[in-house]
C-alpha cells in the first residue's frame, strides 16, 4: 500500500499506510507536508564608483544579505523576521518581501509567504543592504515558484523593492545580482553591461561607526549642474570604463573623481575628507564614498598597498575621533545565488 496525497484549500496533505504497525487503526495516518520554501543570498557593493552616480555598481567579496521564503496557507504575506530590530516588518515596506511579491504577482502566483531575513551587511551603511534583500528576496520568489527569469526580469522586481528603501536606482541592485563591475545603460527597460575587473583590483572598506540613510543623502544632491560640471564627470567615468576595458588599475583609478555627490555628501560624513587623503597618500589609486555613505572604499593593486591604505585610512579617521571598522576583500564576479 503506498502514500497517497491531496489539496485541500491550499494545503497539501500525504496519507500515510500504517496498517503493518497498528493493524487494528485506521489504514491511513494523515500528515501535513511542510510547505515549500527556497533560500537566496546576494553580496554587498559598491554604488556609484565614484563618479558613476546610480549606473555603476561593483559587487563585493564578504558578508551577504539572505532571504528565505515559505508558502502559507492564505494569501497574506507576514514577514517572520525582517532582519534586524530598526528594518521594516511591513510586507509592503521591506524591500526583500515587496521584491518577491512582484515576482509572484508577475507569475499569477498568489499564495501568501513567509519572508526570513538574515542581515550581513549593515543598515544604512552604504554598502548596498537594502539592494541585497531586494534582489536575495526575487531570487527566492523565482526559485519557490520553480522557474527561471531572465536576469533584468529580475531586475526590474528587485527594483520595485529597492524602491520602498532609496528609489528605483539599480547600480547596487545589478552588480548584487549579476557579480562584478556592471554599467547600469536604462533602468527603463532594464539594461546592463558587464565590465571587465582590472586584474589584482584590491578593495578598502571604511566603514564609521554611523548610519545615513540613503533617502538623506540623495536629499542633498544638487538638482542642476552645469554643462562643464558634467563633462568633467562624464570624462571621469569614461576613464574608468578605458582603464577597467584595458586592465589598467591606475587609469581606472584615475578616473574615480567624483565632482557631483562626494562634495554634496562630504560634509555629512566626519572624517572622510581626512581619510580620503590618506589612503591616496598611502597609493590608493583612488577614493570615494561607497554609496551613499557612510562608508569610504578605495582601490588597490594588491592585497599589500590595500592593508597599507586601510591603516592609513583607520588613523586618520581615529584622529578625527571617528570609530571606525577597515577591512580589506576583492570584487564578488558571482552575484546572487538561490538553494
Amino acid at each position: 500500500m503506498g502514500r497517497a496525497t491531496a489539496t485541500f484549500g491550499h494545503t497539501r496533505w500525504t496519507f500515510r499506510p500504517v496498517r503493518d504497525t497498528l493493524p487494528h487503526a485506521f489504514p491511513y495516518l494523515l500528515m501535513r507536508e511542510t510547505p515549500p520554501s527556497a533560500t537566496a543570498s546576494a553580496p554587498g557593493s559598491i554604488g556609484n564608483v565614484g563618479p558613476g552616480l546610480d549606473v555603476l555598481g561593483l559587487a563585493l567579496d564578504g558578508p551577504r544579505d539572505e532571504v528565505n521564503l515559505r508558502y502559507r496557507d492564505d494569501g497574506s504575506d507576514r514577514i517572520v523576521d525582517a532582519g534586524h530590530p530598526d528594518l521594516p516588518t511591513d510586507p509592503a515596506a521591506n524591500t526583500a518581501s515587496v521584491a518577491a511579491r512582484a515576482v509572484l504577482r508577475h507569475l499569477g502566483i498568489g499564495r501568501g509567504i513567509d519572508v526570513s531575513v538574515r542581515k550581513g551587511l549593515p543598515l544604512a551603511g552604504g554598502q548596498g543592504g537594502s539592494a541585497a534583500s531586494a534582489v536575495a528576496g526575487a531570487v527566492a520568489a523565482a526559485s519557490l515558484a520553480g522557474v527561471t527569469l531572465e536576469p533584468d526580469q529580475i531586475l526590474a522586481f528587485a527594483l520595485d523593492g529597492e524602491a520602498v528603501a532609496s528609489g528605483r536606482q539599480a547600480d547596487n541592485l545589478a552588480p548584487s545580482l549579476l557579480g562584478g563591475l556592471i554599467l547600469v545603460r536604462s533602468t527603463d527597460p532594464v539594461e546592463t553591461i558587464r565590465l571587465p575587473l582590472p586584474p589584482g583590483l584590491h578593495v578598502v572598506l571604511a566603514h564609521p561607526d554611523q548610519r545615513l540613510e540613503t533617502r538623506v543623502a540623495r536629499g542633498i544632491l544638487p538638482d542642476v549642474i552645469s554643462r562643464e560640471l558634467a563633462m568633467r564627470q562624464a570624462a571621469n567615468l569614461a576613464t574608468m570604463v578605458a582603464g577597467a576595458c584595458l586592465g589598467d588599475v591606475v587609469l581606472f583609478g584615475l578616473g574615480i573623481d567624483d565632482l557631483i555627490a562626494e562634495p554634496a555628501r562630504a560634509g555629512l560624513l566626519p572624517g572622510f575628507a581626512a581619510a580620503k587623503a590618506a589612503a591616496l597618500d598611502a597609493g590608493a589609486a583612488g577614493c570615494s564614498i561607497s554609496g551613499a555613505g557612510p562608508t569610504a572604499f578605495a582601490f588597490a593593486a594588491d592585497r599589500d598597498a590595500a592593508e597599507r591604505i586601510a591603516a592609513a585610512m583607520k588613523a586618520a579617521y581615529g584622529a578625527a575621533g571617528v570609530v571606525v571598522r577597515v577591512s580589506v576583500t576583492t570584487p564578488s564576479t558571482s552575484g546572487a545565488r538561490a538553494w
